[in-house]
């Protein structure tokens, strides 16, 4: 069977240590969508030409998702390969769809989600040791105990199964090679593999009964090493996540730091009238942490309840009239939908448009599809409509970090609650749904969160 962390040595000598996390998209701009490509590529087209044309951000997602699924075990670098090609095939026949080595929408849709909720599992996220700055990709939910002293810090499992530690020194004179024959030396450990360039060094092999992968570098007398320790009974839990780390390490970052795009002073969403009497169904991450919410044409609303396992916020306007309520009556869509919003008035010159955008559904709960391509900023909580003119769900935007070559690319990903979801919501918070239009287009309000 093929090592992933053997994978990860080979990109870390393909990398430089010092890479940093690509530039996080600025607020108000409008953020890339899940790139696809055709099911049957053009004539005379190969997978790897048909990869070669998307942006180097998709197909950075795309290799980073295949790692988190399990399939690629490759350098996390954007670039096209043979290696990537195969774990695209190797993926659709575990689906049990055609090895064609091109994704559709619906597959790269629902890898995509499953490769987020692989990351959701482990509680991935970037993070900045506070004693030196660097920036590391730590699995908080496997190693949620943290020790930090003026030589970096320590995260570790409940019963130290799994370690990460990131450790600061000054030396005189470091070289990689010097450092990487110290780092040989430590007790119990057994290096089965090196690779040792002019700015950074890599090892892996056995620490007593543990597995180890080191990722050091130095700039000036400071040196700065990276350690994954992780018992050989959780290898096929750790491994992928140690590809990631490799690929998220940035011992000396510079310029914009990455990580989670700080949340708007003044965020947009879009919101669904349920009743005559001004209830709303909205995005619940639109709507957090605001200290006013309004509705476009209506005024101030009160967030009234929330449903943090599916995202969903309820929000009530007081004495508006005129309210055209959709019908929440509906079956279950299958694999197209009309998503209908309202986007960021950044994206649309200032305007107040609604407009709308098919979606591919590709189901991963029995709640929650993957929709792709994701929609535009300002449509997360619009209404879905199958092709029967009913409604399907709830679109909801969940921008989301994937590793990249000691990168983290923003890459929107999109789901859809369903319509029965939707409506236990309600129910369980005493609404009564009672609209009965299906002009889905003038149900809709654009959603105004003002935070700090």
């Amino acid at each position: 069977m093929r090592s992933m962390l053997a994978a990860t040595l080979m990109f870390a000598s393909a990398t430089g240590a010092n890479a940093q996390m690509t530039t996080p998209q600025i607020p108000g701009t409008k953020p890339k969508v899940v790139q696809t490509v055709p099911i049957k590529p053009p004539a005379l087209q190969t997978p790897s030409e048909t990869a070669d044309g998307m942006a180097q951000a998709e197909r950075l997602a795309l290799q980073s998702d295949l790692a988190w699924v399990g399939q690629y075990n490759g350098a996390i670098t954007g670039d096209v390969s043979a290696r990537m090609v195969d774990a695209i095939k190797e993926y659709q026949k575990n689906k049990g769809g055609k090895p064609t080595g091109v994704l559709n929408p619906q597959e790269r849709a629902a890898l995509a989600e499953t490769a987020r909720r692989k990351q959701d599992s482990v509680g991935w996220k970037i993070v900045t040791e506070m004693t030196s700055g660097a920036r590391l990709g730590i699995p908080s939910k496997l190693v949620p105990q943290q020790a930090t002293d003026a030589n970096g810090s320590k995260w570790t499992s409940p019963t130290g199964t799994v370690q990460v530690l990131l450790s600061r020194r000054k030396e005189a004179g470091p070289t990689t090679a010097k450092l990487a024959e110290a780092e040989k030396k430590e007790p119990a450990r057994k290096v089965d593999y090196t690779v040792v360039k002019p700015d950074f060094f890599v090892l892996s092999g056995l620490q007593g009964l543990k597995k180890f992968y080191v990722r050091g570098t130095f700039k000036g007398d400071e040196v700065r090493i990276m350690t994954i320790l992780y018992d050989q009974a959780t290898e096929n839990t750790v491994e992928p996540v140690v590809i990631a780390m490799s690929s998220a390490f940035n011992a000396f970052p510079t310029g914009p730091q990455a990580g989670p795009a700080p949340r708007k002073t003044v965020e947009y969403g879009t919101g669904i009238v349920v009743s005559d009497d001004g209830a709303i169904v909205t995005d619940r991450l639109v709507t957090d942490s605001c200290i006013a919410i309004t509705i476009a044409g209506y005024g101030s609303a009160d967030r009234l309840a929330e449903d943090k396992e599916h995202d969903l916020a309820l929000l009530h306007i007081y004495g508006a009239r005129g309210l055209k309520p959709l019908s929440l009556a509906g079956g279950a869509a299958k694999t197209s939908v009309d998503v209908i919003g309202i986007a960021d008035p950044q994206s649309q010159g200032g305007a107040a448009g609604v407009s709308s955008l098919k979606g591919a559904l590709a189901p991963v709960t029995s709640s929650d599809s993957a929709l792709s391509p994701p929609p535009a900023v300002g449509f997360s909580g619009g209404p879905a409509i199958d092709g029967d003119g009913k409604f399907a769900g709830v679109a909801l935007l969940k921008p989301a970090m994937v590793a990249g070559p000691a990168t983290s690319v923003l890459a929107s990903q999109a789901v859809m609650v369903s319509a029965e979801t939707v409506r236990d919501f309600l129910k369980a918070n005493a609404v009564t749904a009672n609209g009965t239009s299906a002009d889905a287009k003038a149900a809709v309000v654009r959603v105004i969160c003002v935070r700090k």
